[in-house]
């Protein structure tokens, strides 16, 4: 591989307003609405804000039929300054600490936390 592995990442969500106000909260941005590709299945979709000319992945928000919630085997880590207070925000908006913040050694410091729909979703910093 040559380049980043991930180039995209969704997170399924069933209360979309819940969970745009959610990740607002905690990463103290705003969503953006992404055209429905379907049109006609009322599938929503909410992007995080992003560069194509910087480092990590974009990503939306999710709320489609068929596509629960919760339960999945992938986390997706956010890029923080310091972990520890996304931790917090997400604590105090409705989510869940899952794993304090920790050390990983020289590469930093992660916290994983549950948002309001049941997604782990992993917050990573270097101090």
């Amino acid at each position: 591989m040559k380049t980043n592995p991930i180039g995209w990442f969704e997170i399924y969500v069933q209360d979309m307003p819940r969970a745009k106000a959610f990740y607002e909260a905690v990463f103290q941005g705003t969503l953006a609405p992404l055209g429905d590709p379907t049109a006609s299945d009322g599938m929503q979709m909410w992007a995080f804000p992003s560069s194509m000319e910087s480092y990590g992945a974009p990503g939306a928000l999710v709320q489609m039929d068929g596509m629960p919630s919760g339960g999945n085997s992938t986390i997706v880590y956010f890029a923080c300054d310091d972990c520890a207070v996304e931790a917090a925000r997400a604590a105090s908006h409705g989510g869940k600490v899952f794993k304090d913040k920790m050390s990983i050694g020289e590469y930093g410091f992660i916290a994983l936390v549950n948002d309001t729909e049941g997604n782990m979703i992993g917050l990573h910093s270097m101090r």
